[in-house]
């Protein structure tokens, strides 16, 4: 059975990995030895894969994770599936996929199929992945190349690496066939492009159009609260409209690993190029800005000031039913309430550690404000947790909100 090294083993990779076990050998890679010994012990750390799930493909031994890159050298396929964050400049930090590049450059003992599932800008794997491999290699093989952008989406179950569409392409048409071979295993529909830097651009807009949109209902929401409107009534009678119209909805800002990110990819390699991207740069600042928004029409509700109040913000994860906290806007609004003088806690059942904090007991205080609302915590618990309640999220009835 031909054997597939999948560098990273976080929501993408293990998630590819998942589905790829059973048609191929996988062994998953990741630097966390820690992190390398709990997926051994069959101990899922991510929604979406169940610990069992897990604990059975170990058992079958089609997959097994490991922290040395020499494993590269049982395996004809390579599956590059890191974190492409951005530095603290919100420029885009690639040194995730580098340290990919270079254990496959140190390891390699045959020519690779190497394909990048993580997101980055137009000319990754033409421009970076390709080239440092090669720079990198003491031993000179022909490789092929090839993009297939991961899209994963934490906790959702309707759509799965099985029926949602893939596209791919290749620097070759040899690279491009091979990995419409390998994926064509586990997913239903795979689309060609004619180039990478076709594929990567896609994958950017795809997150650049969510954050644009989202942005432009988070400045409704502000437009339609000093008209004395209701955002949320006025996007439902918009909605009613059954063509030229697509209903997102205001919310604290964004989060997780591709809205937030994304977009600054783009916006990175189109400033490179005399381009200007000013919808995206206006849309990443609407976004990042809505948490302080929301803290302003809070203490406009409060008195003008919640200096020494108690504050609880509840739900940190950046969407509901899942406990990933990644680029969550929770994390703005708290640093301004903290800056505002407010005494800060936080409530979020399902991430319970985050930050060097705990989850604090839902209620006790003066003030909260949803952040994410969850299934499981109910909307009359929220009532009762605060004499104020400030809703972000369009669930809670009766209080003040977005």
């Amino acid at each position: 059975m031909t054997k597939v090294f999948i560098i990273g083993q976080g929501y993408v990779g293990l998630t590819v990995a998942k589905f790829a076990a059973g048609k191929y050998q996988v062994i998953g890679f990741d630097n966390n030895e820690k992190l390398v010994d709990q997926l051994n012990a069959g101990i899922s750390h991510i929604e979406g894969i169940d610990s069992k799930e897990l604990l059975a493909l170990r058992s079958g031994d089609s997959y097994k994770a490991t922290s040395k890159g020499k494993d590269i050298q049982q395996c004809e396929i390579v599956v590059i599936a890191v974190p492409t964050p951005l530095k603290e400049d919100r420029t885009p930090d690639l040194r995730h996929i580098e340290s990919a590049c270079k254990t496959i450059a140190e390891n390699a003992k045959g020519p690779l199929l190497i394909i990048n599932e993580s997101t980055s800008y137009p000319g990754t794997v033409r421009n970076l992945i390709m080239p440092l491999i090669g720079s990198l290699s003491n031993e000179k093989f022909e490789h092929l190349y090839a993009i297939s952008p991961e899209r994963v989406d934490p906790g959702r179950t309707d759509w799965d690496q099985s029926n949602t569409p893939r596209l791919y392409a290749g620097l070759t048409q040899e690279a491009a066939d091979r990995t419409r071979e390998f994926y064509s295993t586990f997913c239903d529909q795979l689309i060609e492009v004619s180039s990478p830097e076709v594929a990567e651009a896609a994958k950017l807009f795809e997150n650049s159009f969510r954050q644009v949109n989202i942005a432009l209902v988070n400045e409704l929401a502000q437009i339609s609260h000093a008209l004395g409107i209701s955002v949320r009534e006025t996007l439902d009678a918009a909605d009613t409209k059954p063509y030229g119209f697509m209903k997102f909805s205001p919310s604290a800002g964004v989060g997780g690993h591709c809205i937030p990110v994304d977009p600054s990819y783009l916006a990175y390699v189109a400033k490179g190029l005399g381009v200007p991207a000013t919808f995206i740069e206006r849309a990443n600042l609407v976004n990042l800005e809505m948490p302080n928004y929301i803290v302003e029409r809070v203490i406009k509700d409060n008195g003008g000031s919640i200096a020494g109040k108690k504050v609880q913000v509840i739900g940190v994860s950046y969407k509901p039913n899942i406990a990933d906290t990644r680029e969550t806007p929770a994390e703005i609004m708290i640093e301004t309430l903290e800056k505002s003088g407010a005494k800060v806690t936080w409530h979020d059942p399902l991430v319970k550690n985050w930050k060097g904090s705990e989850s604090a007991p839902l209620g006790g205080s003066d003030i909260a404000i949803v952040v994410t609302k969850h299934d499981l915590i109910s909307e009359d618990a929220i009532k009762a947790s605060a004499k104020y309640v400030f809703d972000t999220t369009g669930k809670i009835s009766g209080v003040p909100g977005l």
